[in-house]
């Protein structure tokens, strides 16, 4: 009896002692930095999300944070995500990932951006973007001009053409500096 009571011991003894349970495997949580409101980009990121098997709520949480077009307000919501303990950042604007950087050095960050991401600093190149930052950029403005020559072509007799830009956009003035370049015979203004 005496062997009984001892082996009842130990297994009880052992079962509080910490790091000897099976620890229980927490759940990812993923920071997501939005510049706008961006309720439309939640959705496709969600789908994205449950076609490789994830699940919000389930598999992973979502810790959303919105400048709601408030650019000054970014820093304090990226280290508000960093100070949350969060796994990784998703930052879907170039003033968003500017936040996320200049907040973390250690927590990964995920960008989708329009932008050329090494021409404004966000990594040191495409091949080897280097510390924690990676994405996806799909280099739009460089597009611009060749737009713009497409619609003159589609419609020779419009006299005016609008080309509509954020001020606030980082990338603004390259895009109106590259369409006035190639603008060709046609007379090219902007006005913010």
């Amino acid at each position: 009896m005496r062997r009984r009571e001892l082996i009842l011991l130990l297994t009880g003894a052992m079962a509080t002692v910490p790091g000897l349970r099976a620890q229980q495997k927490t759940m990812p949580v993923i920071g997501f930095l939005g510049s706008g409101s961006g309720r439309a980009s939640v959705a496709a990121f969600r789908q994205g999300l449950s076609e490789t098997g994830y699940v919000e709520g389930k598999d992973v949480a979502i810790e959303y944070r919105w400048a709601e077009g408030s650019y000054d307000r970014l820093p304090a919501l990226a280290a508000d995500l960093v100070a949350s303990k969060i796994d990784l950042i998703v930052a879907s604007a170039p003033p968003s990932v500017r936040a996320a950087k200049n907040a973390t050095t250690t927590i990964p960050i995920v960008f989708l951006i329009g932008i050329d991401p090494v021409a404004e600093g966000l990594v040191a190149s495409l091949a080897r973007p280097g510390g924690n930052l990676t994405g996806f950029s799909m280099f739009s403005t460089e597009l611009m001009p060749k737009r713009l020559e497409l619609l003159s072509e589609l419609v020779p007799q419009a006299g005016v053409i609008a080309l509509l830009v954020n001020p606030n956009n980082s990338n603004a003035e390259q895009v109106i500096g590259d369409v006035r370049k190639r603008r060709g015979r046609r007379e090219c203004s902007s006005t913010f």
